[in-house]
């Protein structure tokens, strides 16, 4: 009560000193000064203020100069400290049993146990640095099938111009051998065996 006390005689202070330089200063639009908020302990002095410049002071005990400020001595742990969206998170899974819902109650509430953890590893594995390795494989392992691609490609015309050129060799050869066969047809017929 002491500190509340302390801050509305020093607030009130304040605006009775500011009263009279504020009525020979230049006029200037809301917003346009500066404001310094500080916190003084004990018997420390208030800085005075300077030009459009506004100090406000709030005095507190000498003993709370070295401690935390009582708004963040609180437990973090604290559910009242817990953000929104991690309340209705934890909301969804309320009243959650029967199939798929990996609890203990219901007929086959173990069922989606399997579920969750899958979909915690895809989340673990979305955040893994080690992703961008497997990324990095597997551009590295897609360049290596393409040049293995024009490689066979390469290989395959060379193979299909060289059948080309055997079947050619292979159709002369069978016409040089056709028409030796009807020349010889033609020059004297085998005899007849007896």
């Amino acid at each position: 009560m002491n500190a509340m006390a302390n801050i509305s005689v020093a607030a009130l202070a304040l605006m009775l000193s500011a009263q009279a330089p504020a009525q020979n200063a230049p006029a200037t639009q809301p917003g346009d000064e500066k404001i310094n908020q500080l916190i003084i302990y004990g018997d420390d002095k208030c800085p005075e203020s300077q030009g459009d410049e506004i100090v406000v002071c709030a005095r507190m005990g000498e003993a709370d100069r070295y401690r935390i400020p009582s708004s963040l001595r609180g437990d973090p742990n604290d559910p009242r400290n817990q953000a929104m969206s991690e309340r209705i998170k934890s909301y969804e899974y309320v009243g959650a049993s029967g199939t798929m819902s990996c609890s203990a109650s219901g007929a086959g509430g173990f069922t989606g146990c399997g579920l969750k953890e899958i979909d915690r590893a895809y989340a673990e594995k979305a955040q893994d640095p080690g992703i961008v390795f497997g990324r990095l494989i597997a551009a590295e392992r897609a360049k290596r099938m393409a040049g293995i691609d024009a490689e066979a490609a390469e290989v395959e015309a060379r193979v299909t111009e060289f059948e080309k050129g055997r079947a050619e060799r292979e159709a002369k050869l069978q016409a040089e051998l056709d028409a030796k066969e009807a020349a010889s047809a033609e020059a004297e017929p085998l005899p007849e065996p007896k």
